[in-house]
């Protein structure tokens, strides 16, 4: 007995456990949490307007002031007001809102009320399943100023692949929740609500709905909500699928790769796209980086300040808006007098997710999210310093507004078993690039269901 003795003593006192987050149990709920147990009750939902909200906003739509932008400016002081001109009296003149609420209302959505919070979803299930498969829960999280109709394209070729002329080996059954305080979901309460906060709420909506096992798929905040929820519940994550990310602590040979990456490429693990995409730093990096942040510090310090106007003014929305689906979309869209916004979307899918933010009138409530998670500091949170060891998959992006390279990410996450290179596309990479996302997680998905049962065939 001895040598099992030695050996359960080495593992007890040296080896080192593997820790998970905590699960968020707080109260989001208006005034104190009441001492009944919460309604756990699914209710089914639909989105409805009426001639009121309409006519409200078509009066704010025609008192709308414009300033006249800079000659040859095109979009590098943010929106043009020439083009946003343009936009409006689509709005105002010929876009049918009734008529996407109807392609809203395609998917079956629901509510149920989670920690004092009543939560928005989608729940897709495929339309048939082929005799000896079933469907694999996915559960897809969005960003700002996305919202859950940036996975309107792709969640088709998700649940009914080989209607769409792919292969069906993967089906899936989406469940698409609106953030709290996004669009549907209702808005926090207190002060405090984080990512870990959303992935708590997240994984108990998934239990709720029965499902032990499945699989998340983020970016934007998707990304860092899908991270905690793989940090809390790593046994129910079965894969966690990312086309953004981002490393909250830089360690030292990560700094030096930023002097000595370019010259030295293979040193520090990076591949010839890695390259291409991240040097010179100094302006695909830090230059690029400062572009496109100032939105980031005002919402992580003041966000009901700015806010205040947003939520007031349809026309500052849009603008608000639409400038980052532009650049975010593609930096050289800078250039463009009408931003390429039209080039990779339909204004009636671009209005669609301006209405989801106010007619719901949760454009506040987003913000705020960012001084939740920014305002405490950036990588000072116990999620910044556990790793994920759950099997991931990356989408990268060549117009993301940051290139993160595997060598820098797998410091962070453990078990990267895909990591692609994809040929196009940016930031709303399943709204823009919805046959290319969906491909990338089949692969995904695919490799971690083969590993498993190559594992289960070795026992």
């Amino acid at each position: 007995y001895w040598p099992i003795s030695k050996s359960t003593a080495y593992l007890y006192f040296f080896r080192k456990k593997e820790e998970t987050l905590p699960i968020e149990d707080r109260w989001w709920g208006s005034g104190q949490k009441p001492d009944s147990e919460e309604d756990a009750t699914i209710h089914p939902f639909k989105v409805e307007t009426t001639d009121e909200e309409l006519n409200d906003l078509f009066r704010r739509l025609d008192q709308a002031r414009f300033t006249e932008p800079l000659e040859d400016s095109c979009f590098c002081y943010g929106i043009n007001s020439v083009y946003l001109r343009k936009v409006v009296s689509y709005w105002r003149n010929q876009f049918n809102w009734k008529k996407q609420v109807e392609v809203l209302n395609k998917f079956p959505q629901f509510k149920t009320k989670i920690d004092g919070a009543c939560v928005h979803f989608l729940h897709v299930k495929p339309p048939h399943l082929p005799e000896g498969h079933s469907a694999k829960p996915l559960l897809m999280v969005h960003g700002w100023p996305g919202s859950f109709y940036e996975f309107y394209k792709v969640i088709p070729l998700l649940t009914d692949p080989a209607g769409h002329g792919l292969s069906d080996e993967h089906i899936f059954e989406v469940i698409c929740p609106s953030i709290p305080g996004y669009g549907f979901s209702e808005a926090p309460h207190k002060k405090g609500f984080d990512s870990v906060c959303a992935a708590s709420i997240f994984y108990k909506l998934m239990l709720r709905l029965g499902f032990h096992e499945f699989y998340a798929q983020g970016g934007d905040w998707g990304w860092l909500i899908g991270t905690n929820l793989a940090q809390i519940a790593p046994n129910h994550v079965k894969g966690l699928h990312l086309n953004l990310v981002s490393v909250l602590n830089m360690r030292f040979t990560q700094l030096l790769s930023i002097l000595l990456g370019r010259y030295f490429p293979g040193l520090f693990g990076f591949q010839k796209e890695d390259v291409k995409r991240m040097f010179p730093f100094l302006k695909k990096g830090l230059y690029k980086m400062l572009m496109e942040s100032g939105y980031a510090h005002i919402q992580a310090t003041k966000p009901d300040t700015v806010g205040c106007g947003l939520n007031d003014s349809p026309v500052g929305l849009a603008a608000y808006i639409l400038e980052k689906f532009s650049t975010w979309t593609d930096p050289e869209y800078r250039k463009l007098e009408d931003g390429g916004l039209e080039r990779k979307y339909t204004l009636d899918d671009l209005l669609t997710n301006v209405m989801i933010y106010w007619v719901s009138g949760c454009m506040i409530s987003a913000m705020r999210f960012y001084k939740e998670n920014i305002g405490k500091g950036i990588g000072t949170q116990k999620h910044a310093k556990l790793p994920v060891r759950v099997p991931t998959g990356v989408a990268s992006f060549p117009n993301e507004v940051m290139h993160t390279p595997r060598s820098w990410a797998q410091k962070k996450y453990t078990n990267i078993i895909t990591f692609n290179f994809m040929p196009q596309g940016g930031h709303f990479a399943a709204f823009e690039e919805p046959e290319l996302m969906a491909a990338d997680i089949q692969q995904f998905v695919g490799k971690v269901e083969r590993e498993e049962c190559w594992r289960e065939m070795r026992k």
